[in-house]
């Protein structure tokens, strides 16, 4: 029998979130991988990440192994690739061993995740794994329920963009028709609010961090004052929206 890889979605945070098919893969997997973060010495930190905190909420610890990952390594390409080599060697050794594995991913494991490249790997380095996705949950969808944005209407478009690409990246998109959503960019709030004044699109706009965590914020983008926000915060900057009810259908 051929071993099994399955990426699952677990949301941004909120365990309420995870879908029932997310919860019976992680259950029926052997064991699930919940992806840390490396200190600087490239060894496990210790912290307990949001994919872990929400799996424990329906496996039991000691199905749990946590397996690091250069997770915030942009830098340095040598070490994030030894990194990626070992965390794949881990992980194809529990395949060999344990024949079925699961990998929590916060959010979708096909949306900016994890799951995408430690597939890659482990499937050169055991030929063979059938591996499969469970869709999970995403930020933006978080976000706009919590805070009464609507993603989309009618014909719009809907754009994302990692603002680790660039806040330029991000100003092209905010120029453009439909909504906008932005990941990762607490490091650059400060570009992030700028590009959204100089487009016309700070009004509307409205960012969250730690949504479904007790430390939970949700603001108003016209708020953001230039200092760092949280590195996993999401924006949504709402289509420009005229002609009342219907009038981009």
């Amino acid at each position: 029998m051929s071993s099994r890889l399955v990426g699952v979605g677990v949301g941004p945070g909120d365990p309420e979130l995870v879908t029932v098919k997310g919860v019976n893969a992680l259950r029926a997997a052997e064991v699930v991988v919940v992806p840390v973060m490396a200190a600087s010495d490239g060894k496990d930190t210790g912290e307990r990440g949001r994919a872990e905190a929400t799996v424990l909420h329906y496996v039991p610890a000691d199905k749990v192994v946590r397996v690091v990952f250069a997770l915030n390594e942009r830098t340095d390409r040598a070490r994030r690739e030894a990194a990626w080599d070992a965390a794949g060697e881990r992980v194809a050794g529990l395949l060999r061993e344990h024949g079925s594995v699961a990998f929590a991913t916060i959010g979708d494991p096909n949306v900016y995740s994890t799951f995408t490249y430690l597939a890659q790997t482990v499937g050169e380095l055991v030929p063979g794994t059938a591996v499969e996705t469970v869709p999970g949950i995403t930020a933006m969808q978080d976000l706009a329920a919590r805070s009464g944005a609507v993603l989309t209407e009618g014909t719009e478009p809907l754009t994302l963009v990692p603002v680790t690409a660039g806040a330029a990246v991000l100003k092209d998109a905010l120029n453009g028709p439909g909504t906008v959503v932005a990941y990762k960019f607490g490091r650059q709030a400060a570009e992030v609010a700028e590009a959204l004044r100089e487009t016309g699109r700070l009004d509307d706009a409205v960012w969250g961090a730690a949504l479904g965590l007790p430390e939970e914020s949700v603001r108003a983008a016209a708020e953001l004052d230039g200092g760092p926000l949280p590195y996993l915060s999401t924006l949504i900057a709402p289509a420009r929206r005229e002609g009342g009810r219907g009038g981009k259908l």
